[in-house]
Order: C-alpha cells, then sequence, then structure tokens
C-alpha cells in the first residue's frame, strides 16, 4: 500500500516535469526557460536585475511579471546564446528603449536631475527651514516677552 502511494506520489511531482511556482508562470505566459549552462544562466539573471522594466514603477524586468519584462528576459538569453557581451546586450536595449532602461543610469545632462534632484531637493527644504527658525530666533530675540500679538 505504501509502495502505491509512493508511486502515485512520484508521478503527480514528476509528471509535472515544472515547480508550482514554474507551471504558474506558464500558464500566464511569463515563464522563461533557463539556459542549460549554469555560468550563462547566472549572467542573464545579472543583467535582469541591471535592467528596468518599463512597464512597471522602479521594477528590474528580473521582478516583473509584465508581459514586455517576459519578452526582454527571453531576448537577453537569446543574445547570451548568440555570444553577445553583456555591454553589446545593454547597448543594443539602450538604443531600442533609451538609457532609463538600465536601473543605475550614467551621469549624463539628461539624467543630471535623477542623481542630483533629490539632493538639491532636501538642501533647498534645510534652507527654508533654516530661514524659518532664524526669523523666529530674530522675532523672539527683539521681543523676547511674546507681546507681538498684543500690537496688532
Amino acid at each position: 500500500m505504501r509502495a502505491l502511494a509512493f508511486v502515485l506520489a512520484a508521478s503527480v511531482f514528476l509528471g509535472a516535469g515544472l515547480s508550482a511556482p514554474a507551471r504558474a508562470a506558464e500558464e500566464r505566459g511569463t515563464y522563461v526557460a533557463p539556459l542549460t549552462d549554469p555560468v550563462l544562466e547566472a549572467r542573464a539573471k545579472s543583467l535582469q536585475k541591471e535592467l528596468r522594466c518599463l512597464v512597471c514603477q522602479g521594477q528590474s524586468i528580473d521582478e516583473s511579471n509584465a508581459d514586455l519584462a517576459t519578452d526582454l528576459r527571453r531576448l537577453i538569453r537569446v543574445q547570451i546564446q548568440q555570444g553577445m557581451s553583456d555591454d553589446d546586450i545593454k547597448d543594443f536595449l539602450v538604443a531600442r528603449y533609451g538609457v532609463f532602461v538600465l536601473m543605475n543610469p550614467p551621469v549624463q545632462q539628461d539624467t543630471a536631475f535623477l542623481w542630483f534632484g533629490p539632493a538639491i531637493l532636501v538642501l533647498a527644504g534645510a534652507g527654508v527651514i533654516g530661514v524659518t527658525v532664524l526669523r523666529a530666533r530674530r522675532r523672539l530675540a527683539t521681543d523676547p516677552a511674546g507681546d507681538l500679538d498684543a500690537s496688532i
């Protein structure tokens, strides 16, 4: 009886061929077959993490389940099998989709605000807070009792 249960369980697990998440991804159409060479597959995974999904907000194509991300994962694997280098693949995708496809775009004139904008905004905010605090201190220094409201 145990042997029958074991054979039945093994046929269910082995007969499926794919893990449950892989089967679910295949049903959604987002499954991308891994490369047979583990070194090439590791390269593909690394590249997928460096490239932004153009449909999703802030996700790499490795994380995204969007159809475009799936197509790009397949494209990366095809280009790796064709012998293209990582830089060649990135250059191809940048030429096709623009520098936005890179998760870490290079510092250029058109991407300068992406790199320096947050720091500029923080410094501007700190400046506004500093000026406000200095004005409040000056008011208190000229009227230490706080009778400014009584004169109104």
